[in-house]
């Protein structure tokens, strides 16, 4: 791929991020997830045209927006995998997840999850998460690792490279009746 392409990929995934943490108001410590279809990046269809640098491109892109709030990346593998979440060891410990044993490839858990397992300090796999928002990039379905109640947000961009994202915050469940009274989330 071409670097400006690839450099492209990375501001679009720094932008969406960073628009994303603005409306979800995370704290340091929660996590954060995010499916990523390389193949749909490049125009291709998502688990057949795999794509290592345009993955890393959004990596590069997403991890120190991340890293600078204090917000664990969660990285879904592709269906192969079970779609499993690739994650530091600290927050799979901090939140009681459970190893499971693979390590993701490019063709078996997804140019995504591979990047994510080189580059994380200690990686660990684990079935799943609650994260507290997320991205899917090209239709990967994060939502089995959402929080309960996931609340769409609307980004200024619509897509990384050619894939379409959806993007969505959580809150706590509204509870009580006609009487309750809320906080804001």
């Amino acid at each position: 791929m071409e670097q400006e392409t690839l450099f492209e990929i990375s501001r679009q995934s720094r932008q969406a991020v960073e628009e994303l943490l603005n409306a979800a108001n995370l704290r340091a410590g929660d996590i954060f997830v995010i499916g990523c279809s390389s193949s749909e990046i490049v125009g291709g269809h998502i688990g057949k045209d795999s794509s290592m640098e345009a993955a890393k491109a959004v990596l590069d892109g997403v991890l120190p927006a991340l890293k600078a709030r204090g917000i664990y990346l969660a990285a879904q593998c592709c269906e192969h995998l079970n779609r499993a979440i690739v994650l530091e060891r600290a927050a799979a410990e901090q939140y009681g997840y459970e190893q499971v044993n693979a390590v993701p490839q490019p063709h078996a858990g997804g140019s995504w999850a591979t990047n994510c397992w080189q580059a994380f300090a200690e990686p660990v796999l684990v079935e799943e998460v609650r994260a507290g928002a997320g991205i899917d990039i090209g239709g990967t379905l994060i939502g089995m690792h959402l929080r309960r109640v996931a609340v769409p947000v609307r980004l200024s961009l619509d897509h990384i490279g050619k894939a379409h994202i959806l993007c969505a915050r959580c809150r706590p469940k509204y509870i009580g009746g006609e009487r309750a009274v809320y906080q804001k989330f």
